[in-house]
């Protein structure tokens, strides 16, 4: 059986340019190194490296080029980005900029509740840069915590733009394979199956904003089943219910976000 991920040694140069130096983190679609760009005076890079399932898949590997060649368009300073990709052997890669912090859920979930004074700069910020990726016809449709890196200065920066699609196509299904944790994020439109457009991305900005000032996930459950029917058919409690500094401005926001229809929700990221 064939492992799914590939374990690439240190000091490997792929694509006979990026020396990898170290493990920095592992995704549902690939496993980052730190890496070294020998023909960019030793600057440093994140390559991930894709999962083996997925890079021997030829669907796959052609909604990726396609994919990654739309996200490399994109310039702007709050996302991450993509400087290259391309193939090594078996292996397919895609080289972002090295971004030194951590990820929002580590944040969340090593501050708990942020004040909604410091959590509304960092989704504006977020909000920003979904604005200039749709404007360019990219959508990200995977935005979650985990997809987000903060810098020490508190600056947030959207990562993996087009590979989430790649994976998935038009559309994500209960079937397909979807990660749990991403489930927690996703539109209800992404749960029954539907094509997924910008305010899917938007949905799911408010769902992160929620958590952040909450705390707590708004949907949750035992199953993936169980926690798209909530964002099927519920509606969470309001943000202030549970954090009382929170105002009534932001409830508002926040609801607006996350209504289950695309038409009642923003009309952009902005």
């Amino acid at each position: 059986m064939k492992s799914e991920k590939h374990q690439v040694p240190a000091d490997r140069i792929i694509g006979g340019r990026y020396r990898l130096i170290r493990t920095i983190g592992q995704g549902g679609m690939a496993q980052v190194y730190l890496a070294e760009d020998q023909q960019a005076e030793q600057a440093l890079v994140a390559d991930k490296v894709l999962r083996d399932d997925l890079a021997q898949d030829p669907e796959f590997v052609r909604r990726f080029a396609t994919e990654a060649r739309a996200a490399s368009s994109l310039s702007h300073p709050n996302i991450v980005k993509v400087l290259d990709y391309g193939q090594d052997g078996e292996l397919r890669y895609i080289v972002q900029e090295y971004v030194e912090g951590s990820t929002l859920k580590d944040l969340i979930e090593v501050r708990g509740v942020l004040p909604w004074q410091l959590a509304v700069p960092l989704a504006i910020q977020i909000g920003l840069a979904l604005e200039h990726a749709h404007r360019n016809g990219v959508v990200h449709r995977d935005i979650k915590p985990h997809n987000i890196l903060i810098t020490p200065d508190m600056t947030a920066k959207v990562t993996d733009f087009g590979i989430a699609r790649a994976a998935n196509s038009a559309t994500i299904t209960l079937t397909s394979g979807v990660t749990f944790g991403s489930v927690h994020y996703f539109s209800p439109e992404q749960a029954r199956g539907s094509l997924v457009g910008e305010k899917s991305d938007i949905y799911s900005l408010g769902i992160m904003l929620y958590e952040m000032v909450t705390g707590q996930l708004p949907f949750d459950g035992e199953t993936s089943v169980a926690i798209a029917i909530k964002h099927l058919q519920e509606m969470p409690r309001m943000p202030s219910s549970i954090q009382a500094d929170i105002p009534a401005s932001l409830d508002n926001i926040i609801i607006k976000c996350i209504q289950k229809s695309p038409d009642n929700r923003y009309a952009d990221a902005r």
